[in-house]
Parts: structure tokens; C-alpha cells; sequence
């Protein structure tokens, strides 16, 4: 009798702190006001626990993509325009880079790695998607979330 193999479907995904990070910047981008966004608006809009929001918001700061408006108790702007903020930087506050497989990490050590031939056809897929996401900028996705209507989802 063969051995039966489970396979286990892994998507090659970004995680939902990157995804509502996202969402997050792309919600004080989309706001004009000189007192920029505060947190509890940003949580109500994109439904967001304001918990895990307090996580999202603090690594956009450390990633210097949002700062406090004016002071303390004030909302969040951006700290870059937007056409200097790609979906990769994005990304990288919340995830050390993209990794489409696991051979690809520095931190990986392979055995095959001189003899591997679909190695090196992986590592060119993968700066393709991150040249992709660095050519996407947020002030993109403002442009986009503009003509398709102003409710992020």
C-alpha cells in the first residue's frame, strides 16, 4: 500500500497586520484634514478592535509612514507624501520582506542550494513581486480608492 501524503495548502498572502495596515494608512491618506485621523475614527471605519489597532498604528510610527498630527492627543497624518510610500515599505513595517519559499530566507539553510536549478527561477519570481509592490505607491491606491467610491473595505 503507498503512503498516503497530505498536502497543506500555504498561499503566498500577506498577513492580516499587513493587510490592515494597509487600510489603516490608506485611511489617514485619504483624509485632508489638518488634524489627521484619530484612532478611534480609523477603528470605526475599517472595524478594526482598537487593540489591535494600537499595534498597527505604533508600527507605522517605528516604520516613520504616520506620525502624530500635533501632539500627543492628536490624530495621524502622514509623515511622507504619498507617492513616496510604496505597498512594499508598507509591507516591510509589519514583515521582514517577501519570501515566496523558504530556501530564499537568509536564515534557511538548504543543502541543495548550488545544485537546486528551480532555486533560481524562485528568486526571480520573487523580485518580481517586489519590484511590483515598490512600484505601487499609496498615492496609487488613493487615486484608485477615489474612482471606485469612498468606503474602504
Amino acid at each position: 500500500m503507498e503512503p498516503v501524503i497530505k498536502h497543506t495548502r500555504k498561499n503566498l498572502k500577506f498577513n492580516t497586520l499587513t493587510r490592515y495596515g494597509i487600510r489603516t494608512i490608506l485611511e489617514i491618506a485619504l483624509n485632508e484634514s489638518n488634524e489627521g485621523v484619530f484612532q478611534k475614527d480609523i477603528a470605526k471605519n475599517q472595524n478594526i478592535s482598537i487593540k489591535y489597532l494600537d499595534r498597527i498604528i505604533s508600527t507605522l510610527k517605528a516604520a516613520r509612514l504616520i506620525t502624530n498630527a500635533s501632539g500627543q492627543k492628536s490624530g495621524y497624518k502622514l509623515a511622507k507624501q504619498p507617492s513616496e510610500i510604496s505597498l512594499y515599505d508598507i509591507h516591510k513595517a509589519f514583515s521582514s520582506g517577501i519570501c515566496v519559499v523558504d530556501c530564499l530566507s537568509p536564515e534557511y539553510v538548504c543543502q541543495s542550494v548550488k545544485k537546486c536549478p528551480v532555486r533560481f527561477y524562485y528568486a526571480e519570481l520573487n523580485d518580481q513581486i517586489v519590484g511590483y509592490l515598490e512600484k505601487v505607491t499609496l498615492e496609487m491606491l488613493i487615486k484608485k480608492q477615489k474612482s471606485i467610491g469612498s468606503q474602504i473595505e
